[in-house]
């Protein structure tokens, strides 16, 4: 039996992994326990929850592998503050020690940071407490310690856990070592490099600088430039490919960096940036314009003009039938659903925990099939029931922590909560009910989802039928921005009913249109802007965009059974096998992962009701001075 954990850390999302004899056991990012979304310390809680959670000691691991090569990554840095220099000397001060001092010693980092970890078990083990200044002398010998290339992690993640055997891979980021965009060929369990891209020419970049221009945190804020562009016009797309980025025919491009800053200064954007679009970068949170509603739609269709670019070369030079892609472009749903529609390939499969958090399993996988010499695992797949048995090799996503009745009751117990005991005969059917009222209910159940999506066990659902829906939502649940959209939940075999696909997407990670006959004709042709958000789309509005689309989220019993039986008594009831599914989180935290976390979200938010497992809360039974209290907490803006 061979084990092996993958992690990312110290740029953004870290995150690990366990693999045992090539299957992946759980998977979680730090943001989860630490509650700082993005974390990107090194992940100890969720290094602990693996060896936990599989009943595993540190020293019996075979191997840990990080994510990137920092040394590359380093020569990077250094040959890019030579080219621009003196330009980026303050930059380079800054840089420097933090280099000096842990990132270039990474391995003597990780060595310490694991030893740590070997001291916790022990004293763990024998019933004592973890004391630091007793245990720092003592040095344990850790597993071998093994680095992945940062787009070799990505690949990995993208193809291995797919359900094909013979694939194109492509993955697209902001950077890892040096590669911005690579291609490679994943056969018969070995990956073979294609093409690259090298820094600082990207398109991660490009899409992160004009989120930041937009007034949006970059690594954050690309959803909201990215769910902001349908209420725009693509006005500024001839002037970004005349003077921003030089596109080939082939998929390949080149950036002019005289507009851009994040080379070597401490911004993404500079001043002939900003004279070239008529002003300075927007302040961060400012009130929404027309003007950033344009750019967002412009850059936008440049990013998909890429895109489907790179895929039909990729697919020339392959001639495979099937495409696997990561990294964190990978994550933008729309690109994807136009790459699933129009592109040449007939499968799409996208890793979903896309970025770099993904890349902990990546990195683990590529070291069992490259290091260990594994061939990739056969996928069985069965059609019982008329639902696909096993999609891919991710577990549906569902890798992370898990908690008991006892567990949640125990915790209901602890803050004095009211609360009721529902066996399933009843427990769907009550809920659906409750939907149906127009109640929104977060749902918390089983295994948590690796990656940024909710998708059933750490939601927060609506109906999707409800006009007042989306906003309610927005404002008094997420507290978040107005013109956000919602993702829908449909079951798997309802699909091509509402929307034009046909293919399964259970990671929410492709976008498709509402089908024609669910829509409705609009009052006012020539509404602008965010006044598009008043009007009535389709007979399910609260998740359709303002362009008539919806990031889709299907539902397979095989899965997700518990969601899937929800949604199932949601249909008996309304006769629509859909529901609103955002994540069970406010705005500027992760999604909640434990019973105290999504107690704390219910009481602090409007929402109606809680369910965890089998135990049910309703918000008017809770005392006053509780809900009070969690009202008092300040959430941080993302």
């Amino acid at each position: 039996m061979i084990k092996i954990l993958g992690m990312s850390a110290f740029y953004h999302d870290s995150a690990a992994a366990l693999i045992v004899d090539g299957d992946i056991q759980c998977a979680v990012q730090e943001e989860r326990f630490s509650r700082i979304k993005h974390d990107p310390d090194f992940p100890t809680q969720a290094i602990q929850y693996c060896l936990q959670s599989t009943h595993t000691d540190l020293q019996s691991i075979d191997a840990v592998v990080f994510y990137d090569k920092p040394l590359l990554k380093f020569e990077r840095l250094l040959e890019t503050y030579l080219a621009t220099a003196p330009k980026g000397f303050l930059s380079f001060l800054r840089a420097m020690p933090i280099w000096m001092k842990e990132k270039l010693y990474l391995k003597s980092v990780l060595r310490s940071e694991l030893r740590k970890l070997i001291h916790q078990q022990r004293a763990q083990a024998n019933g004592t407490l973890y004391h630091d200044e007793v245990n720092k002398e003592k040095k344990p010998k850790v597993p071998q310690l093994l680095f992945c290339e940062h787009h070799e992690s990505h690949a990995a993640a993208a193809y291995f856990p797919s359900p094909f055997t013979d694939a194109a891979v492509l993955c697209l980021d902001g950077v890892g070592e040096w590669a911005t965009s690579s291609a490679w060929r994943g056969k018969l369990g070995e990956l073979t490099p294609l093409f690259e891209i090298h820094f600082p020419h990207s398109l991660g970049l490009l899409y992160s600088a004009f989120t930041q221009y937009c007034g949006f945190k970059v690594n954050s804020g690309e959803y909201k430039l990215m769910g902001l562009a349908p209420y725009g016009e693509p006005i500024y797309v001839d002037l970004i490919k005349q003077k921003l980025i030089h596109i080939r025919d082939d998929g390949s491009f080149s950036l002019d960096m005289d507009y851009f800053d994040y080379a070597a200064g401490k911004t993404m954007t500079n001043a002939k940036f900003h004279a070239l679009f008529e002003g300075p970068a927007h302040g961060y949170d400012s009130q929404t314009t027309q003007k950033q509603m344009n750019l967002a739609r412009s850059i936008q269709m440049v990013t998909e003009e890429i895109v489907l670019k790179i895929a039909a070369y990729l697919h020339q030079q392959t001639q495979c039938e099937n495409l696997c892609l990561a990294g964190g472009v990978a994550l933008n749903c729309v690109s994807n659903g136009r790459l699933s529609r129009e592109g040449p390939f007939k499968h799409i499969w996208i890793q979903p925990a896309a970025g770099d958090a993904g890349s902990a399993v990546g990195a683990a996988l590529q070291v069992w099939h490259k290091y260990y010499q594994k061939t990739k695992k056969a996928l069985v797949v069965s059609n019982a029931s008329n639902d696909v048995a096993q999609l891919d090799h991710m577990n549906g996503a569902f890798l992370g922590c898990e908690f008991t009745s006892a567990q949640v009751q125990f915790a209901c117990e602890n803050k004095s909560l009211p609360f009721s005991v529902v066996p399933d005969e009843f427990l769907f059917k009550q809920v659906a009910a409750y939907l149906d009222e127009g109640k929104v209910v977060g749902w918390f159940q089983d295994a948590m989802e690796f990656g940024p999506r909710a998708l059933g066990n750490r939601s927060i659902i609506g109906d999707a039928r409800n006009t007042q829906m989306q906003s309610q939502m927005n404002l008094k649940i997420k507290q978040r921005e107005s013109f956000r959209p919602f993702a829908p939940a449909v079951l798997s075999e309802d699909v091509s009913d509402w929307f034009e696909m046909d293919v399964a997407s259970p990671y929410m990670l492709l976008v498709a249109r509402v089908k024609k006959e669910h829509c409705v004709a609009l009052d006012n042709q020539l509404a602008t802007g965010l006044d598009k958000l008043q009007q009535i789309r389709s007979s399910v509005p609260a998740i359709t965009h303002v362009d008539n689309s919806a990031r889709v989220q299907t539902v397979h019993k095989a899965t997700n059974p518990k969601f899937h039986r929800l949604i199932t008594e949601f249909k008996k009831l309304t006769g629509v096998g859909m529901v609103i599914n955002t994540s069970f989180n406010v705005r500027g935290e992760p999604p909640v992962c434990s019973p105290d976390d999504a107690i704390r979200c219910f009481l602090a938010t409007d929402m109606d009701v809680l369910v965890m497992q089998n135990i049910m809360l309703l918000k008017s039974e809770q005392p006053d001075e509780q809900i009070q209290a969690a009202k008092t907490v300040t959430f941080e803006k993302d």
